[in-house]
């Protein structure tokens, strides 16, 4: 949803496919999401499962940990015809792999992946313990774009800054992705492309909260590689908008004039 919400930003046209639960909470996400320019005929509701309901906790850096219950309305996310035709007119489809933790939903997703020509976007996204490495394995395998985070990386492709970029040629010779994205936090982000690396040292900005960061980073990326701008323009606005949220209390402040965003 934050990837959604900074995509609406951004002037791109978002659906966004999710499942509540019928609650109080489910209530109030839908009126949310209504006045955010975000609610569609993909926002299914679960009869019995409850709203998801996350706990954030920020250390002293800003830095977020998260408490996420199982199992939640949006683990049973079903295949209908809405989600069939949304896929097929899709120019690009951005998943998770929290989403993926259960059967249903990870089931549902990697159908519409196999019958889409879309650009699947996989933002790596691990929160222990909501993850396999097989369930993982499986949605890099099939994404044209990866993106994760310097965590993310090692534990995924291992080894630290020195011998990054041999370690992402591996992964990538394993998974053929056209895209291969890790963001530094502060350090900005390197990305092999096109079997070319780009790199951009970050903007430098005193964090106060992390939250969306990486989500609004993710949404301008995306948007850059549908407009088809170069890889350095991609990165210089991507790592601005992501340090202008990490600046922020919140995961999707108001953008204000310090964000340039594509011409």
């Amino acid at each position: 949803m934050n990837v959604a919400r900074h995509l609406v930003q951004q002037g791109a046209d978002v659906s966004l496919a999710t499942r509540v639960g019928a609650d109080e909470s489910g209530n109030g996400l839908v009126e949310f999401l209504k006045e955010n320019g975000l609610y569609s005929d993909l926002i299914q509701v679960d009869p019995d499962l409850p709203t998801c309901e996350v706990t954030v906790h920020l250390d002293e850096g800003g830095h977020a940990t998260y408490i996420i219950p199982q199992p939640v309305s949006w683990d049973n996310i079903q295949r209908d015809s809405k989600l069939d035709e949304a896929a097929k007119q899709a120019s690009a489809i951005v998943y998770g792999s929290l989403a993926c933790r259960d059967t249903i939903t990870r089931d549902t997703l990697l159908n519409l992946l196999e019958e889409t020509t879309a650009l699947k976007v996989f933002d790596v996204n691990l929160r222990p313990p909501h993850y396999t490495l097989s369930t993982i394995e499986t949605l890099a395998a099939g994404a044209n774009v990866i993106k994760m985070n310097e965590d993310e990386a090692a534990l995924l492709i291992g080894g630290n800054a020195d011998n990054l970029r041999e370690n992402i040629l591996e992964f990538r010779s394993k998974y053929h992705a056209q895209t291969i994205c890790v963001t530094r936090g502060g350090n900005g982000a390197i990305v092999w492309h096109d079997y070319e690396f780009y790199e951009n040292p970050g903007c430098k900005v005193e964090v106060v909260d992390t939250v969306g960061a990486g989500d609004s980073f993710l949404a301008a990326f995306v948007n850059g590689l549908l407009k088809k701008q170069s890889m350095p323009q991609i990165l210089e606005t991507a790592c601005r908008i992501g340090a202008f949220v990490a600046g922020k209390r919140g995961a999707n402040p108001v953008y204000d004039e310090s964000v340039k965003l594509f011409d």
